[in-house]
């Protein structure tokens, strides 16, 4: 197992998915998460029908936003104090959330 990569959130009302995608430490820097990411963005876009897949990061997660620019999501804009971080180990508050995005066509 390299990592794990899914669509969340379906709205197939509105043609909208969200993704969610991570790497195991031995696996980054390879490509896994971009060649994944694409994969499944296709996918979700042209063999489902989904309109648009969407992707939100803290801030902080700069090796996961080159992922997504790799994989063709353009930054949309920050939702301020959008998510509250709290997993247990870390309850540091609330944190902006860049959302990125890709659409049929793109």
């Amino acid at each position: 197992m390299l990592g794990r990569i899914a669509l969340r959130g379906l709205d197939f009302d509105d043609g909208v998915a969200g993704v969610a995608y991570w790497v195991l430490p031995a696996a980054r820097g390879a490509g896994v998460a971009s060649r994944a990411l694409t994969a499944l963005t296709a996918w979700a876009l042209n063999e489902i029908g989904f309109y648009a897949c969407n992707w939100t990061t803290r801030g902080a997660t700069m090796p996961s936003r080159r992922v997504a620019t790799k994989s063709g999501y353009l930054l949309e804009g920050t939702q301020r104090s959008a998510a509250l971080h709290d997993d247990g180990r870390h309850d540091d508050g609330r944190h902006d959330m860049h959302l990125h995005a890709r659409i049929r066509g793109d």
